[in-house]
């Protein structure tokens, strides 16, 4: 067991490498768009950082929403467990950005990651796990969600936000408090957030608070994920 312990952060670093060598560049702005009800921020409170992060997405601007460390550290949650090696039977992403009263708020990496290892690549800070990896996790904070399943299944938003042991309701999103109006893929979810799925590049969007902002178009065209 020694051995295998010791093998972790020498795989963990080369699986990092890897991957910010294989990931393909390209982000922009889709032609899809939805716009909420009431007043809404200004276009400098809702931009991201404008720089790509490792994974070739622009890094999200603001304070993280939550810490990450409040991942569970290896318990199964609501079905989703915690392996030791990424399971990419069924591989797919979403992306996710969260405003809270106007203002951006990023979605940390290392969500999802027990034992996160840091690797500092020319982008930015890019995540792996010593210990092992839950099936919906963040490698860095662009806002996008890895599901790596040993299985095809629907998860939702709210398993993610259960495994990162944050709340999600119709009026809190993590420590945030107020009136919360979700978008996905620009139209507005009528439902709770809790059961969003996260379906293969999905564009989910979390207004928490006044003034709203209106849905901010992501496109998945050239991104490698």
């Amino acid at each position: 067991m020694a051995g295998a312990a010791d093998r972790r952060p020498r795989r963990a670093a080369a699986l990092l490498l890897a991957c910010g060598a294989l990931l393909i560049a390209g982000c922009g702005s889709s032609s899809s768009s939805s716009t909420s009800t009431g007043s809404t921020a200004t276009p400098a409170q809702t931009q991201s950082t404008g720089q790509p992060g490792p994974e070739q997405v622009p890094l999200e601007a603001g304070a993280p929403l939550a810490s990450a460390s409040s991942t569970l550290h290896g318990t199964t949650v609501d079905g989703v467990k915690c392996a030791p090696v990424e399971q990419l039977a069924y591989h797919i992403h979403a992306h996710l950005q969260v405003y809270v009263d106007g203002s951006s708020r990023a979605i940390p990496g290392a969500i999802g990651l027990v034992g996160p290892v840091p690797q500092q690549t020319p982008a930015g800070v890019f995540y792996g796990a010593q210990g092992c990896y839950y099936w919906l996790h963040t490698h860095t904070s662009d806002g996008i969600l890895h599901i790596e399943s040993p299985t095809q299944r629907i998860y939702t938003l709210g398993d993610f936000f259960d495994e990162w042991h944050q709340p999600l309701s119709a009026s809190q999103v993590a420590g945030a408090k107020g009136a919360v109006v979700a978008y996905v893929n620009g139209k507005r979810w009528p439902a709770d957030p809790r059961t969003i799925p996260l379906d293969p590049h999905a564009v989910i969007q979390l207004d928490v608070g006044s003034p709203a902002v209106k849905f901010q178009p992501f496109s998945w065209s050239g991104v490698g994920l």
